[in-house]
């Protein structure tokens, strides 16, 4: 019993000894996170300011009835893409057609008559001249030979208007465009007590697009453009206009119109932009966002992913990695926001500033990291 008791003390012993023999637990730091960092991006870039513009069609004409008749005919479909000539509608041209054979027959029968009359004018001046005939006989001759002339002209003036009211009959489109649903039906009355609206046709190509601008922004413009905004210089100025689900600016086109007067209540001017839309995709209402450069050439200018920048009640700063490989925060003035999401930085950055891309949190000023070396890609031509 009592070596069992021994056994049992010398084991009680044994662990408290191997217990006071264990070493103390220290805080080991953790390693500086790896942050990737990249230099940022030189690029030329035309200085331009972005607006706010709607389109609206080139071209928009009501398609009326101008002459009264019976809709025989609609050649078109709905909505449908027409040619310039292209057949739209059709009125019964019967009657105009007999019109024009009745003005042309008078036309024919004063003519006839007017030959005789000419003939007879012709001998009466010789027999006047040869002391045969009276003054008074070829007065008369030349008295219905005149007035023959002028039954001719009214004539002429009345087969014209006969043929301008048949060709009435056949409404052609204008020009290339998209024609509106049709208001009338084939066999209705049209161009009875006034003109019968019977569809409207709207040009698409090309399309306007306009927008406002304030007076500083056009007097700045035309300043650094060193001219005056004529018609002549308003088509050397480019546009680019993008659609509200668009990346970047794809549409281009250029200055067309600038409003002679600012809007008193908005102090604003009105602008107008023409663009080539031959498929289509712009369409008259469609809100798009505008880019008019401000200057006449491309000046290098730094860019980083807008991203980089962040913003506090003090402004706007990025992080970068100095020599020493220590996170430290510069305060930048940003510019404008270009396609792909990057940032013109005007000023506050330096060409070999190691700029932090992602920070997870784990780039904090003052703190030293593992800067991971990336190199940016150049954001889509502008």
């Amino acid at each position: 019993m009592l070596g069992r008791i021994g056994i049992g003390l010398f084991t009680v012993m044994s662990l408290a000894s191997l217990a006071g023999c264990k070493p103390e637990n220290k805080f080991i730091a953790p390693p500086p996170p790896e942050i990737s960092v990249a230099l940022p991006l030189k690029q030329a870039l035309v200085p331009f300011t972005q607006q706010t513009g709607n389109t609206q069609a080139f071209n928009s004409v009501d398609l009326v009835a101008r002459v009264e008749g019976f809709l025989i005919k609609i050649g078109y479909e709905d909505g449908a893409f027409v040619k310039k000539g292209d057949l739209l509608f059709q009125i019964d041209p019967t009657t105009y057609t007999a019109q024009v054979k009745q003005a042309e027959a008078q036309v024919a029968g004063t003519q006839a008559q007017l030959v005789q009359a000419q003939a007879e004018f012709t001998r009466q001046e010789t027999l006047l001249r040869q002391a045969v005939t009276a003054q008074n006989t070829f007065d008369a001759a030349k008295a219905k030979r005149d007035a023959l002339l002028a039954d001719e002209d009214n004539n002429k003036a009345a087969l014209a208007v006969a043929q301008a009211n048949l060709g009435y009959t056949s409404v052609v489109a204008p020009y290339d465009g998209i024609v509106t649903r049709h208001l009338i039906s084939v066999g209705e009355l049209v161009g009875g007590a006034s003109a019968t609206k019977l569809a409207t046709i709207v040009q698409l190509d090309p399309i306007y697009v306009y927008f406002n601008m304030s007076e500083q922004e056009v007097l700045k413009i035309r300043a650094n453009l060193k001219t005056q905004l004529t018609l002549e210089t308003l088509a050397k100025v480019p546009l680019d206009v993008g659609l509200m689900d668009e990346q970047g600016y794809p549409h281009k086109g250029h200055l067309n119109y600038v409003s002679p007067g600012v809007d008193p209540s908005t102090g604003t001017i009105q602008v107008r932009g023409l663009f080539e839309n031959p498929k289509r995709d712009l369409v008259p209402g469609f809100f798009l966002r505008v880019r008019v450069p401000t200057g006449p050439g491309a000046a290098d200018v730094l860019v980083v992913p807008n991203r980089s920048v962040s913003d506090d009640q003090a402004g706007k700063y990025v992080l970068v990695v100095n020599k020493d490989n220590v996170v430290e925060q510069k305060r930048v003035t940003a510019g404008q926001l270009l396609v792909g999401d990057f940032r013109v930085i005007e000023s506050g950055l330096a060409a070999d500033d190691r700029v932090v891309l992602t920070t997870n949190g784990r780039a904090v000023p003052g703190n030293k990291v593992v800067p991971k070396p990336t190199t940016l890609q150049a954001p889509p031509n502008q």
